[in-house]
């Protein structure tokens, strides 16, 4: 079965020449663009309407994918719509793409642009890259997306791609932490040892046995670990960060009341959950005005 096209459509309150010019420079495209780290123009001959480029990617420290690119067959109609085709490759088998094609299209309107991309590519080692680009493709469909959005906020409120990035990846930082801290709190000191204090706290605040305090810190574990799982669901992060807000205070309280002998201890809960209690307000904070995939449509007519 063949794979859908890539398609991302958004709408940017500018014209058509500033959205041309922040997508065509590679000096500009590459700031807002995840999927390249830098894009350079090959010399072009005169009256060649064959635009040659190489880019590269770093896909972490150490490791970095290169590839080719034309631009070419740009055309612009009388209403101001512009389109240019694209076609891309590498010569790396790091990656996954071999070759590809797309274009990118400029629609002028009354409110500004509506800027669209389509592009699909072949993928190396026949079903087991197929296989693989299953997975794959949708995060290429996600971070063009997201890069769209950046794009979009740069041009329309002048916010810099790099500081909307650090932004987003600082974000979603603290929320992967979250989701650390409160899996290791739930499996470690309460699934798997049964931390002594885990018990004597809750006996002290409630009326349990030796043996229902053990039961009780179990399945206050599992809850934690189940919060945890939370974290990593996109369109919950903001709730969660709203509810540590108010509920890390009421836990640092309970548990000095509980067991006056926390307060004193190394890395004790109340420098813990003051840091966290911070982190929650900071993330609250990094939520303003933070990029996303989702205010671009990936199927024609259709919201993502």
């Amino acid at each position: 079965m063949k794979s859908r096209p890539i398609y991302v459509e958004i709408e940017i309150e500018d014209e058509v020449e500033k959205v041309w010019t922040y997508s065509q420079d590679p000096g500009l495209h590459e700031q807002w663009d995840m999927r390249f780290s830098s894009i350079t123009y090959n010399e072009k001959p005169p009256g060649d309407e064959v635009q040659t480029f190489t880019y590269s990617t770093k896909v972490m420290p150490g490791l970095e994918v290169s590839g080719w690119g034309e631009s070419k067959g740009t055309h612009e109609k009388e209403s101001g719509e512009k389109t240019s085709a694209l076609h891309f490759g590498t010569e790396q088998v790091i990656s996954p793409i071999a070759e590809g094609k797309g274009y990118w299209k400029y629609i002028p309107h009354e409110k500004g642009t509506t800027f669209l991309t389509q592009y699909d590519y072949d993928v190396r080692f026949g079903s087991a890259g197929r296989l693989f680009d299953r997975l794959f493709r949708p995060l290429m469909g996600w971070g063009t997306a997201l890069s769209f959005d950046v794009l979009k906020r740069w041009i329309e409120t002048g916010e810099r791609p790099g500081t909307q990035y650090r932004r987003f990846f600082s974000f979603y930082a603290i929320c992967l932490l979250f989701s650390f801290v409160w899996v290791y709190q739930g499996l470690v000191p309460k699934v798997l040892t049964q931390h002594p204090l885990e018990v004597s706290m809750l006996m002290q605040l409630s009326p349990f046995t030796q043996a229902q305090a053990e039961t009780a810190v179990l399945w206050v574990g599992l809850a934690e670990i189940l919060f945890a799982c939370f974290w990593l669901v996109p369109g919950l992060q903001k709730w969660l960060l709203r509810l540590q807000v108010v509920v890390f205070p009421l836990l640092t309280i309970s548990a000095v009341l509980s067991a006056p002998s926390v307060a004193t201890a190394p890395f004790n809960v109340i420098t813990l959950n003051v840091t966290l209690w911070v982190l929650s307000i900071i993330g609250l904070l990094l939520t303003q005005q933070l990029p996303t995939a989702k205010s671009c449509k990936r199927k024609r007519g259709k919201k993502a």
